[in-house]
């Protein structure tokens, strides 16, 4: 049996113990049913239940492989190590492992008894794998399933989202658009009062009790009393419910029941409550139309006091640029997808070949970075708003007035660059703030010019990112789009010109506070 290589994460990086709540994969889970169902495999479930979802592969010959398991995986192993098989076992289901794949040979001429009642007595789906199946084979189908899974998804929002705009450009827009939803989730849609009152409704109607607790759900998000959430999640037995807070002021929610929850549900529904929001509220669709034009023009180099207007508000907003994981260009209908997932129709989707996605959203969506922080990854609890896109990384602003958005443009830029040299989804960057702060902001520039006067603009920008990426040749390539030689030659001449000894740390950190200015 060949031995995998499949990637992992890191010993370094990984945690002591599994997360409660393991993040979300880049595509779609896979059902096991499905990976069982390729006959080239051979796979065998022999204990445990029939249903599990699987979000990445794993192998491992560890006697305990707890520690470096993030949940929902398929373990591969021939069982080296095996001792104890309830205690594995055990300790698998601890770490939210999906299901257990065992080779047998060399190591075990069969899947040992024990191992079998261990996993059918703590519920683990437990597959044998035959001996001319090699581990790597197991790992590219589930890779295949899900590149299949998710342009699956990919096809479905996309034709929910021309289906929805057809829907809202007819005479009745509203209750087609809700029709529409209804359809394309195969469930009840309906529009709310803060009340609870049924303004428009569309699909099967639900039982009573049911119907109550989607009521109840859309009273947590209506807009009644500051710091209600955005959206809203439940189960009422079969019947998955979601509720969505429209904008508008007007306090509408938009509730959702259905019997299935499928992947897309979610950016489908996005789609929606944008569309509502706009339609919903007494000429909502026009002043939406005003600020996409504002964005535009503020992207496109309009004075702040030119878009104020346009934008109705002088803040904060939160700039935000993507790009798609995959490296293709994103035309207009997945970057308004993005747009509609993140609660926002100011989207400017660029004119293609590879350039970022740029969006604007209104108020506070990320806070402020504290002090001494460079460009990092947002965790997920500190986010209000802005959270991972599945197939998009995201670099976002912190809140800003309206009159700083061409710095916040650029901030945003700078996150981008650095959640693409890192691998990460998510990274959040901000103007200076706590010790640098102190300083007059007339006088940091002053210094920071008399210091990086020697420096021409590119080789500033490589200055900076190098810094914020801690010198790491690799990262800072990738950020700038170059050849790693390419920076270390720019970095050696920064060293030249400033005279002065970049692997010094008194010299990065006043070089970063100048570079920080900028």
């Amino acid at each position: 049996m060949d031995e995998p290589s499949m990637p992992t994460p890191p010993a370094g990086t990984t945690p002591p113990s599994a997360p409660s709540s393991p993040p979300g994969p880049p595509t779609p889970p896979i059902p096991l049913t499905e990976l069982l169902a390729s006959k080239e495999l051979g796979l065998r479930r022999i204990a445990g239940p029939a249903e599990a979802e699987l979000l990445w592969v794993h192998t491992s010959e560890m006697a305990d492989p707890y520690p470096y398991l993030l949940g929902g995986e398929l373990l591969l192993s021939a069982g080296v190590l095996l001792t104890d098989p309830d205690h594995y076992v055990g300790r698998l289901v601890a770490a939210g492992a999906a299901a257990l794949g065992f080779g047998v040979r060399p190591v075990h001429e069969t899947v040992p008894g024990a191992l079998i009642e261990a996993c059918d007595r703590q519920g683990l789906p437990l597959l044998e794998v035959p001996p001319e199946t090699p581990f790597t084979a197991i790992a590219r189908a589930v890779w295949r399933l899900m590149a299949e899974a998710r342009h699956r998804e990919l096809r479905r929002v996309t034709r929910a989202q021309q289906a929805l705009a057809t829907a809202a450009a007819r005479p009745d827009p509203v209750p087609a658009v809700l029709h529409q939803l209804a359809t394309q989730l195969g469930g009840r849609a309906v529009l709310l009062t803060a009340r609870g009152e049924e303004v428009h409704a569309a699909g099967r109607r639900l039982p009573p009790e049911p119907a109550g607790a989607l009521t109840r759900l859309a009273r947590v998000v209506a807009r009644e009393r500051p710091g209600s959430p955005a959206s809203a999640t439940d189960t009422h037995g079969d019947t998955h419910l979601s509720a969505y807070a429209l904008g508008g002021g007007d306090g509408l929610v938009l509730a959702l029941a259905a019997g299935r929850r499928e992947s897309g549900d979610h950016t489908v529904a996005g789609i929606a409550v944008v569309l509502l929001s706009l339609l919903a509220a007494p000429h909502q669709g026009a002043d939406a139309a005003g600020r996409s034009a504002a964005l535009v023009r503020m992207l496109l180099g309009a004075t702040p006091d030119e878009v104020a207007p346009l934008l109705g508000s002088t803040g904060p907003w939160t700039v935000i640029h993507a790009r798609r994981t995959d490296g293709a260009p994103a035309d207009a209908l997945t970057a308004g997808a993005l747009g509609a997932s993140l609660g926002t129709a100011l989207v400017d989707a660029g004119r293609g070949g590879g350039e970022a996605v740029r969006l604007l959203l209104p108020g506070e969506a990320v806070r402020p970075m504290q002090e001494n922080e460079a460009a990092r990854p947002l965790p997920e609890a500190e986010a209000d708003r802005i959270t991972p896109q599945p197939g998009w990384t995201l670099g976002a602003s912190a809140p800003t007035p309206v009159t700083a958005l061409d710095a916040a443009d650029a901030l945003a830029a700078r996150a981008l660059a650095h959640a693409q040299a890192t691998r990460t989804p998510l990274t959040v960057d901000a103007p200076v703030s706590g010790l640098a702060a102190l300083v007059p902001p007339e006088e940091a520039a002053a210094h920071a010019r008399a210091l990086l006067a020697p420096l021409t603009a590119p080789l500033a920008d490589t200055l900076r990112c190098w810094l914020s990426l801690h010198g790491n040749w690799d990262r800072t390539a990738v950020a700038l789009g170059v050849h790693r030689n390419t920076v270390r030659q720019r970095i050696g001449r920064c060293g030249e010109l400033l005279d002065a000894d970049l692997d010094d740390m008194d010299v990065r950190a006043e070089l970063w506070f100048a570079l920080r200015q900028g």
